[in-house]
């Protein structure tokens, strides 16, 4: 029986995992937001056989000490990349916690129109005080009330997402009707702390809805596509994945491969001396390429992804496109996603039709002919 494949994640955000990789790149620390850069890093994750690139974001500064800090929002990064990529799925971070969710759908959405179905959504939380003092919103304090506004936020956003059935834009000359407005539908959430109505503003995505991704235990069973799981080692990791109720799971490696020029310990040696890498509750590995493909090779079956997280990007990318993923893709652990295949059906993950739509047999006829204006924006009372 052949050994079950494992989809391949990268996070591509600065210049690694490592709060001073800047130190380690091969470009100047001004050159990090630059475009050329940016379109770099995603060639080689797309050409060394990557399934989804993630775009880590947030409203802070992204390292706690003085260096040169900094980052272009997320989804603006993806839709950039998306022009430049053709099968790389592209999932950038949004945090659920202060962020609108009405704007969240409609960048997500125009995300996947944009790459053609090739959109994820990483959602995360702010617990910092400091996030909110950014956004200017009251803090949300505690992991029950962080939880709170995640499960809220994406239920909004995939119902957004649904208000437009796939077949509610009809373009029919003839009558002069762009839309069919019974197909489109009022979300009318009301939640703990704000409530939203309308339709979004922004035709159904092209997948449905984009993939979501979110770490363990931060939405609740049915909202998350993937669970983003952790733990010290495989035993933990392979114990998170079994709690988990999400469709998949993809373990989160750190990951400080050795190069020609120094071994992975003496890499991270170098770096310690001016940071520690922190520990963020994600697998480890510190070594070589060959004990890399191991270990992925026996979480195998236990999850059905990993996420990695380079030490330095510009020091462990060439290693991991040269020798981990050929390996991994010669012994039939993993698989390049096909052209022309949106990130849902890459992942095996089924197209979930619009929760508003009415069964086929019951859809009435269509209205006369009318000229309905474009729907307005959902209102967002909190």
């Amino acid at each position: 029986m052949p050994a079950p494949l494992l989809h391949l994640a990268v996070e591509i955000d600065g210049d690694g995992s490592h709060p001073d990789a800047w130190r380690r790149a091969a470009h100047p620390p001004a050159h990090t937001l630059t475009p050329q850069r940016a379109r770099q890093v995603a060639a080689v994750v797309e050409n060394a056989g990557f399934t989804l690139a993630t775009l880590d974001d947030g409203p802070l500064p992204p390292a706690p000490h003085p260096g040169p800090v900094g980052r272009i929002g997320a989804v603006e990064r993806a839709a950039f990349l998306a022009a430049s990529t053709s099968v790389l799925g592209l999932a950038p971070v949004v945090s659920t916690t202060y962020a609108e969710p009405f704007h969240v759908s409609s960048q997500l959405a125009s995300l996947d129109h944009i790459s053609a179905g090739r959109a994820g959504w990483v959602a995360a939380a702010d617990p910092e005080p400091q996030a909110a003092r950014a956004w200017g919103r009251p803090e949300v304090e505690g992991e029950a009330a962080l939880r709170r506004e995640a499960r809220d936020a994406v239920r909004v956003v995939r119902d957004l997402w649904d208000s437009w059935e796939d077949d509610a834009v009809i373009r029919d000359v003839a009558t002069s009707r762009y839309l069919d407005r019974d197909r489109l539908h009022y979300v009318d959430f009301t939640g703990e702390t704000y409530a939203v109505k309308g339709p979004a503003i922004v035709p159904r995505p092209p997948q449905g809805r984009p993939v979501v991704l979110a770490p363990d235990g931060l939405l609740p069973a049915g909202q998350a596509d993937v669970a983003l799981v952790g733990g010290p080692d495989t035993a933990a990791v392979r114990a998170a994945a079994a709690r988990t109720a999400a469709p998949l799971t993809f373990a989160e490696v750190e990951v400080a491969l050795g190069t020609p020029e120094a071994t992975a310990a003496e890499r991270v040696a170098a770096l310690e001396r001016h940071a520690p890498w922190p520990a963020r509750g994600r697998l480890r590995h510190v070594g070589t390429a060959e004990g890399l493909v191991a270990l992925l090779a026996g979480l195998a079956g236990a999850v059905h992804g990993v996420r990695l997280h380079p030490l330095v990007l510009d020091e462990d990318l060439p290693v991991l496109s040269r020798l981990v993923v050929p390996a991994l893709l010669r012994r039939r652990l993993a698989a390049r996603p096909l052209p022309g295949t949106s990130l849902r059906t890459t992942l095996g993950l089924p197209r979930p039709g619009s929760r508003f739509a009415a069964p086929a047999a019951a859809v009435p006829a269509p209205a006369a002919p009318a000229a309905p204006a474009a729907p307005a924006a959902p209102e967002t009372t909190r």
